[in-house]
């Protein structure tokens, strides 16, 4: 069985976090790319990290992964320092990274074959595949799957290792209007199941509101802070409520946005 969803969640906190990178038009220098960075998630949380393209957020993310080291700063999971990859930190891209050459299952149960943990845990990898509604196409190819389906794969994917912090940059940003919507449910569905701390880093400001406990907001690069925003709104949420369309349009001002083409 899938282990109980109190297991699955740590807190993360992220403190006077920089990175820079070599300027492309000067190797010698260096471009400030997050300055200074702090916040903190608490176990179960999900919260989503919005600002203008180029201002960190998948800089920030790939730091959390431990795909990448920051310049200064610390990361800490519960009271762990990030140092490396690890399977508690699960990272969900826009594109879905299916393996075109393995089945629903396969690709699925592909970090369990990675961490050599497959054979005391294929169990668990038709519970995934229930969990996100897959188990007809356990044996289908990638390019037989709708986006929302290679998606959710993605998701069970990640799930499977039992992360403490579930990284999503942009997993839904290729899906059209109506699929995202339905992808949202599906993530919180899977989020109120498992209970995992989420990240989710998305452009779209209804999303945010819709799925998140708190919204952070980005400057434009260096990537900073610039506000935290608690979305205390009963869930389900409902998008045409008076109270979601005052915080979006609270959001859009304050992003200056409002009444912009």
């Amino acid at each position: 069985m899938v282990a109980p969803a109190e297991t699955e969640a740590s807190s993360l906190v992220v403190r006077e976090v920089r990175k820079s990178f070599p300027a492309p038009d000067n190797p010698l220098s260096r471009r400030q790319v997050l300055d200074g960075i702090s916040f903190s998630l608490g176990a179960g949380e999900l919260i989503s990290l919005i600002g203008p393209s180029g201002c960190g957020k998948s800089t920030l993310l790939r730091l959390v992964a431990g795909l990448d080291s920051a310049d200064s700063g610390d990361l800490l999971i519960g009271i762990e320092p990030i140092t490396a990859p690890n399977a508690e930190r699960g990272l969900v891209f826009q594109d879905p990274n299916l393996f075109p050459w393995l089945t629903v299952r396969r690709n699925i149960q592909a970090g369990l074959v990675a961490r050599g943990v497959l054979h005391e845990k294929k169990n668990e990898v038709d519970e995934f595949m229930r969990l996100v509604g897959l188990e007809i196409f356990a044996n289908v190819y990638p390019h037989h799957l709708s986006g929302g389906m290679a998606q959710r794969a993605a998701l069970a994917r990640a799930l499977i290792n039992h992360p403490k912090i579930l990284l999503l940059d942009e997993p839904l940003g290729a899906l059209d209007a109506f699929t995202r919507m339905r992808m949202q449910d599906e993530v919180l569905r899977l989020w109120q199941a498992r209970r995992t701390t989420m990240l989710l880093v998305t452009h779209d400001i209804d999303e945010a509101i819709y799925m998140s406990d708190r919204i952070m907001i980005m400057t434009p690069r260096p990537g900073r802070i610039e506000r935290t925003i608690p979305v205390e709104l009963a869930r389900p949420r409902q998008r045409d409520s008076g109270d979601f369309l005052r915080l979006r349009s609270d959001i859009l001002k304050f992003l200056h946005f409002a009444g912009k083409s």
